[in-house]
């Protein structure tokens, strides 16, 4: 088994029409065994950036802590918020300085840039970004997330329709792999609010 699938986890960030989805599911489990039902891997950076990491627990929890510590000096430097553009090239830095012995990390980065155009993004674990104009998945349900959010994407989504989208998508794929699930928790972010649902799966 791969160190990514250690803890299992499943990540999907989708755009819409001036506003975008993030989603995951909250299983942390030591390879079958589930340890817990209710693991964030979503973390808000600000109202308008958020970041999901998928892979070794332990090493999304440090990345994470490191990511917020870079985000607030920033902050304190440049008296504004990043631009998701800017905090995904500031994920990609800090994953490629430690390439020799590497964060197990798959990031998932979403956010909303100027003229609150909708920006996604995910990388591997040594930083190299791959950026979508459609939806981004990590993770050990990324191939069957793959499929489903390929087949029910559209154009221009209205913040409910994405929801129940990317809700869709999620639940339907982490039932076809076993090292995730439990549920869900989803993000939808539009410019003027940020709503945050949490939903049921099968708990098995």
């Amino acid at each position: 088994m791969s160190i990514f699938e250690y803890n299992g986890s499943a990540l999907v960030a989708m755009v819409g029409k001036n506003c975008f989805a993030i989603a995951s599911d909250r299983r942390l489990g030591v390879q079958l065994q589930t340890i817990a039902t209710d693991f964030q891997r979503i973390s808000k950076i600000h109202d308008r950036v958020f970041l999901g990491l998928s892979g070794l627990a332990t090493d999304a929890q440090t990345l994470y802590q490191r990511l917020v510590f870079r985000h607030k000096l920033y902050q304190l430097r440049e008296e504004r918020d990043m631009k998701p553009e800017t905090f995904a090239n500031l994920v990609s830095a800090i994953l490629y300085e430690k390439r020799f012995g590497p964060y197990f990390c798959q990031p998932v980065i979403a956010g909303l840039g100027d003229e609150d155009k909708p920006f996604i993004c995910t990388m591997d674990s040594i930083g190299a970004k791959e950026l979508a104009k459609d939806f981004v998945v990590a993770g050990t349900a990324s191939e069957s997330l793959y499929g489903a959010c390929e087949s029910m994407f559209k154009e221009d989504m209205e913040p409910e329709e994405l929801f129940e989208t990317v809700s869709q998508a999620l639940l339907s794929s982490v039932d076809r792999d076993c090292l995730s699930g439990w549920g869900g928790h989803v993000y939808v972010v539009t410019p003027t609010e940020v709503k945050e649902r949490i939903l049921k799966g099968r708990m098995d």
